[in-house]
């Protein structure tokens, strides 16, 4: 079973993605840090990530993902982030790198959990504030800076997703899931 990590801006469709390919038959894992941020919220935490803990709450629902076997029919699962993206996040938020973190990434890299290809989904032109994604597009195109240096840092290979209609962007991600 091949893994894929759909990765990219707050905001750039990754979620409606992920939905369509479910639809399609491909086996997908949710978001982790918005299932926390939500979880967290319904608790009366308003803002969950500012706490360094967050980032280890982020990385147990992910390891946990990872470890199911996929309920696929297509030979493909695709998780809407990783690991490295909660790297990504930790060193946003300014929050120290946890050593649950770092010894999740050894371990996704070491066995291989997901693909070196990583579909890097780009941001609309627009960003829209959530109650779990309270950032601004300014502020978005910086994160989306980051996590493509944290990929490439880890030896991963971003595979463009451009901005378009989510067919378009789904069938380039099908596409380019069987060249690989």
């Amino acid at each position: 079973m091949k893994r894929y990590i759909l990765t990219g801006t707050p905001g750039s469709g990754k979620t409606t993605i992920l939905h369509r390919l479910a639809t399609l038959g491909h086996a997908t894992v949710e978001e982790a840090a918005t299932a926390v941020i939500a979880a967290e919220q319904a608790r009366g935490e308003d803002e969950p990530w500012t706490r360094p803990s967050f980032i280890d709450q982020i990385v147990a629902v992910q390891r946990r993902a990872s470890l199911l076997p996929p309920a696929a029919r297509r030979g493909w699962q695709f998780f809407d982030r990783s690991p490295i993206c909660t790297h990504a996040l930790s060193t946003f938020a300014g929050h120290p790198i946890s050593p649950a973190l770092s010894a999740e990434i050894e371990r996704i890299i070491r066995e291989g959990v997901y693909e070196r290809d990583v579909f890097f989904v780009r941001n609309l032109g627009f960003c829209e504030p959530t109650a779990a994604r309270r950032i601004g597009f300014e502020e978005s195109l910086v994160f989306e800076r980051l996590h493509e240096e944290t990929y490439r840092a880890f030896g991963y290979r971003i595979v463009d997703v451009p901005a378009g209609p989510v067919d378009g962007r789904v069938a380039a991600i099908e596409a380019a899931a069987g060249a690989a």
